[in-house]
């Protein structure tokens, strides 16, 4: 069944707060995107990292989710943020992909672009299955 890319978006209100959009969603690869605006901004007009590092976080985790076996759910565990340049107009873009699922973590790692191509951060989180 296919799974609607916005919806699981939709189910995390921080995520919608903050206006991340999900585009496409399968459990190889979650590609998503979050607009620059004045006020995710830190001085400057530099997008913020945590605004960066929430749209990672959100990529990764709705990846996880579609990795999980029937019937578990999932949390984050920890997450590291390489920030790599700035991003002071336009968009970012995100690829998430899982790296390794296993029986009891699952780790993915999500590229952050800015609307030229270029990397601006690369989010690596591991995820605990939760099973009931």
């Amino acid at each position: 069944m296919p799974v609607d890319p916005q919806a699981l978006a939709q189910s995390m209100p921080f995520a919608v707060a903050l206006g991340v959009e999900v585009t496409a969603a399968v459990p190889e690869e979650v590609r998503g995107r979050l607009g620059w605006t004045p006020e995710r901004c830190t001085t400057g007009g530099v997008l913020h990292g945590a605004a960066l590092m929430a749209l990672g976080d959100t990529l990764g985790a709705i990846c996880a989710f579609l990795n999980l076996p029937p019937g578990a759910g999932t949390t984050t565990i920890e997450s590291k943020t390489n920030f790599l340049r700035a991003v002071r107009e336009g968009h970012v873009d995100a690829v998430a992909r899982p790296l390794h699922v296993g029986r009891t973590v699952i780790v993915v790692e999500t590229d952050l672009f800015d609307d030229a191509g270029r990397r601006v951060a690369k989010v690596t989180q591991t995820q605990a299955v939760l099973r009931s």
